[in-house]
């Protein structure tokens, strides 16, 4: 084993001594508890978010992993757990929770799906480390197991005036807009200076013209129901907004007037 491990580090370390000459190489090697992962692509870094082809790494813990392609997307099944990998998808589908990727999934010019090993590892329970020393990614088991099942994470009530709020109030609007809608709701909630659940939040006096107007129960789209559970896990495009507003129709509201401008996604700009 120590053999092996200091062949992989002179193989595949970021940089090392060779002849007295330092010679740089950019593929990190993937270890898995010890041992090398053979990858049929070859691992990027790019803003420091490391990409690796998943399937070499699901057949590693999973052994038993199938995958086919569906709709446009691989589809992993194995015991405990799915994985639905699209590529160009600004995220990875893992036992119906959604995991952001905010550099999208790639493809390889040889049709290779890669996505970063941090998302993945959350995906298949694992504890992905960066040995700098060695200049290589650790992989290990976790002992979770594969990533918990939508079904036990995500409030249902919560999840459904969620999708629903942002799908009447941005349903037309691109992945990350959508986000900021959810994640004004969500600070509500954790704001003292708003009721504390979502449902509160939403129906509260005079604050949603989507109550007000029925709109709020149409059937949410499907980037609207998605775009709440990625909330839900935690994704943030919108800061500690508390107000957003279409600045073309409400431009010189108490809103715009008033309070701190934040961002400004597609045709919502965002307050705190």
């Amino acid at each position: 084993m120590k053999h092996r491990m200091e062949t992989l580090f002179l193989a595949f370390a970021l940089t090392f001594v060779l002849a007295g000459q330092t010679v740089a190489v950019e593929i990190p090697p993937i270890i898995a508890d010890g041992e090398a992962v053979q990858m049929d692509a070859p691992v990027s870094v790019s803003k420091e978010t490391t990409y690796v082809s998943y399937w070499p790494i699901v057949k590693t813990y999973y052994p038993d992993a199938q995958a086919t392609w569906e709709n446009n997307k691989a589809v992993v099944r194995a015991e405990g757990l799915t994985l639905e990998l699209q590529p160009g998808a600004p995220y990875l589908v893992a036992n119906g929770r959604c995991l952001y990727v905010p550099d999208k999934i790639q493809l390889t010019p040889e049709g290779i799906i890669t996505l970063p090993v941090r998302t993945l590892g959350l995906a298949l329970g694992l504890d992905v480390n960066w040995d700098a020393q060695m200049g290589a990614v650790l992989l290990s088991e976790n002992g979770s197991g594969p990533i918990r099942d939508a079904s036990q994470v995500y409030a249902q009530d919560t999840l459904y005036w969620l999708s629903h709020i942002i799908h009447a109030e941005s349903g037309n609007q691109p992945l990350e807009g959508k986000i900021a809608v959810g994640n004004v709701i969500m600070n509500r909630v954790n704001s003292p200076l708003f009721p504390n659940t979502v449902y509160e939040v939403i129906h509260q006096t005079n604050q949603f013209t989507p109550v007000r107007n029925g709109s709020i129960h149409k059937e949410p789209n499907a980037e609207s129901v998605i775009a709440a559970k990625l909330v839900m896990e935690g994704v943030n495009t919108a800061g500690h907004s508390l107000y957003f507003i279409n600045p073309r129709v409400s431009g010189n509201s108490w809103v715009a007037r008033t309070r701190t401008p934040v961002t400004t996604i597609a045709s919502h700009a965002f307050y705190c």
